[in-house]
């Protein structure tokens, strides 16, 4: 898609998360609006961003067809909440994570906005149905959960409220992956989505083992980091019982169903995640990886540099 198409998207908040959604739509092309209702964060973002696409560049791992220079032209950032919404048929709001404070944005977005503009929202863990309650017109609302950080890990979870247009989460789904994201349709809202389901379990029973003496901090991240989290890059967990059995799923299940569902019982109750195993956990962790500015950088560097190699690997 080409600017000259001029399909305007608005970006608000300009954290971490709305910084990194604007470097996703710029890199498709689309031009970007970043509002901030703090003075000078806006400014500030954009700065940030050309920081990381020169560097992204000189790294060979932007996105897009475009230079860095002339992604960055489809950026600006405002003050003015109308200026920004001006001219915009997509808003995506990564404002933080507080029910009222998402509320309060989308009602004022609502009313400088037309009504087939899509409101799109990047909550982690809020539901649909709480976040826009204040919306009149609930049919163009939507949840669009970015994983971080967003640039190098592709997958977008996106929720309908119970009202939601077919065609909103059709538009918002071609939009995502005319950008070069991997969205996910989940049919109805649940707590907490597909993705931090499915996590919370790794994470439940891999504290469960730690906690329960059967392995330490370090051999249960190597579980997932050299065994699982080696192909669950490439394939997901139906999939692999699929390859796994000589005659696919079918065969699988007749195989190891009685066996899964035997472990399956022995999990136990929900971890507290506090108390005395809390910290001793942490005690573990942070002989591994201190909790101090420096060592906890250079590990999420080393992590985003990975990401990057792994999302070259997987084009």
């Amino acid at each position: 898609m080409s600017s000259s198409d001029g399909k305007t998207i608005t970006v608000i908040g300009s954290g971490l998360i709305g910084r990194s959604w604007a470097m996703v739509f710029i890199s498709g092309g689309y031009r970007v609006k970043i509002y901030d209702n703090q003075p000078g964060h806006a400014a500030r973002a954009i700065q940030e961003v050309r920081k990381q696409l020169e560097d992204l560049q000189e790294e060979c791992m932007l996105r897009g067809d475009r230079s860095a220079s002339e992604q960055l032209a489809l950026l600006s950032s405002h003050n003015d909440l109308c200026q920004a919404l001006e001219g915009a048929f997509f808003v995506q709001e990564c404002v933080f994570e507080e029910i009222e404070a998402k509320r309060s944005v989308f009602q004022v977005v609502e009313s400088h906005v037309g009504e087939g503009v899509i409101l799109s929202s990047s909550t982690s863990c809020l539901l649909p149905s709480n976040i826009f309650s204040q919306v009149q017109n609930r049919k163009r609302c939507i949840i669009s959960h970015p994983v971080n950080p967003p640039y190098y890990v592709r997958l977008v979870e996106l929720v309908p409220h119970p009202e939601t247009l077919a065609g909103v989460m059709d538009t918002t789904h071609a939009l995502m992956t005319a950008v070069g994201q991997a969205p996910v349709r989940l049919k109805k809202e649940i707590d907490g989505f597909a993705l931090n389901r499915v996590q919370y379990a790794i994470i439940a029973e891999s504290w469960r083992l730690v906690k329960d003496g059967v392995i330490s901090v370090k051999d249960i991240d190597l579980v997932m980091s050299e065994g699982l989290g080696m192909r669950y890059a490439f394939i997901g967990p139906m999939e692999t019982m699929h390859l796994n059995a000589p005659e696919g799923l079918e065969d699988y299940l007749q195989r190891y169903r009685e066996g899964m569902k035997r472990v399956l019982n022995t999990f136990g109750p929900v971890p507290e995640f506090s108390g005395e195993a809390a910290e001793r956990i942490n005690k573990e962790m942070c002989e591994l990886i201190p909790a101090d500015q420096q060592p906890l950088s250079a590990r999420r560097e080393r992590r985003d540099q990975l990401l990057m190699g792994l999302a070259k690997l997987k084009k």
